[in-house]
Order: C-alpha cells, then structure tokens, then sequence
C-alpha cells in the first residue's frame, strides 16, 4: 500500500481517550485493509474527498463461517437502502454490525464489488498489482491474512456511492453525497472485518476514480437491552436475541 503524506492521516476523535483508539488508518483509492475487532467497537468510516467507496465484508471472527448476508439483511428489514439504524444480518438471523451514525445516505446492499473480468474489460486490467485493482481481487488478499479463501468471499455492502432501484428494476447510480459525510458501524460480536476502497462498478466514469478512505475504530460498547435500536422494529430485536443467546453460549456475554 502506498504511503500517505501526513495530511492524509486520519484524526482522532474528539473526547477519544488515547488507550480507547484502536484502528487510525488512510486507504488510498485501489487498496485494502483489514482488522479484527472486539465487541462493543466503533468503527468510522469517512469518504474524505468525496470518491472513496468503502465495500466492506464482515465475519464473526471465532467462527468465520457465520458471515454478512447482504440477501437477509435487505430482505428481513425491506429496505434495501442502508442508513442510520440499519442491522447487518449474517445469515444465521444474528447482527454482525449496526449502523449508528450515517451522514452520508449513499451506500448499496445490492451490487457488490468489482471484478477481475469486469475490470478488465472497462480499464485494461483488474489484478490486484494493478493500477485498476478489483474489489474482489483485493477482497482474496485480505481474506488470506485472515485464515479465509476465495470461497469464504460473499457479496459485500459499499458505502459512500449510491444506488437506486427504479419502478422497471433498474439500477441507477447516485454517485457521492460529497467530501467528509461519514457512517459509524458498531460491532455487535467480536468481527472480522474486511475493505477495499474501489470504484462502485455502477461508476459511470470512465476512469479509474477512488479517493481517500479514512478508518477509525474506538472502544465502546454494543448494543444492550433497553436501548433504543435494541427494540427499534420486531425483526431487529429477534436479530439481537439471537445474537445475545448464541454470544451467552459462548460465553461472551
């Protein structure tokens, strides 16, 4: 990955504690990043320029078969829209992730990421060394660095370039919603998370455009009884139950 100038580097919150700043990353446009996080965690991401997007992959980090189902969670909510309040669904009826903070409102459950063949055919090339690298290309590499394959990638979500589903089923791409609107994900087990920063392969352009994608993680804590998105609509709150059970059996929680 190429090394950023000091401007780039991503700036603290706020009212962060030192020891309670986990993950402080810039991604580049055609690279990847990946961590493990614990519980409870704040993730932040930021489209710093207005041109990043973030395809994001998320997996129960002890038990890395359970992973995100973009499928469940636009169908169990019907909204295929993410945003503010949004559950991240694996496919076990369980939340990987919740959506707390959304300032952005242009982000896609339903496209995935770009592809080797596809990347190909529109910039001349979609390896992973490339100047035009594929999601999913980048997806295996991080993947590898953490024990998965190839056939562990599922369609991820992307955030910070929007898609549409028009009256006749078209997909129409609604682009950026401008520089510095972030989403706050909050990890609801312990994750194993996965992103590559690439262009949305809706993207009309004709060139290879990402920009800068700028990741925090901060200690919090999830999601517990009695809070608001706890019992936000009766499919989320059986999606919590799940998880607090399996989670108690576990003895995580």
């Amino acid at each position: 990955m190429p090394i950023l100038p000091a401007s780039s580097w991503p700036t603290p919150p706020e009212g962060i504690a030192a020891e309670d700043l986990l993950w402080a990353e810039t991604v580049a446009g055609g690279n990847y990043t990946h961590k493990v996080l614990a519980r409870g965690t704040e993730l932040r991401l930021t489209d710093v320029t207005g041109d990043a997007c973030a395809h994001v992959l998320l997996y129960s980090a002890d038990c890395p078969w359970e992973r995100l189902n973009t499928a469940d969670t636009v169908k169990v909510f019907w909204n295929a829209y993410l945003g503010e309040r949004h559950l991240l669904l694996s496919d076990q009826g369980r939340v990987l992730a919740s959506v707390t903070e959304d300032t952005s409102g242009r982000h896609d459950a339903l496209s995935g990421t770009s592809t080797r063949v596809r990347n190909t055919q529109r910039y001349g090339d979609g390896t992973p060394q490339s100047a035009t690298p594929a999601g999913r290309e980048l997806f295996k590499l991080a993947a590898l660095k953490n024990g998965l394959g190839p056939r562990d990638i599922p369609p991820s979500v992307s955030f910070f370039q929007g898609v549409r589903i028009s009256e006749d089923g078209t997909a129409g791409f609604t682009g950026s919603a401008g520089a510095g609107t972030s989403v706050t994900l909050r990890a609801e087990q312990p994750l194993t998370v996965l992103i590559a920063n690439v262009p949305h392969p809706l993207d009309p352009r004709p060139a290879y455009i990402c920009g800068h994608l700028e990741v925090l993680a901060c200690r919090a804590r999830p999601t517990a009884p009695g809070d608001a998105l706890w019992d936000a609509t009766p499919e989320g709150r059986r999606a919590f139950l799940n998880t607090a059970e399996q989670l108690h059996a576990r003895g995580i929680a």
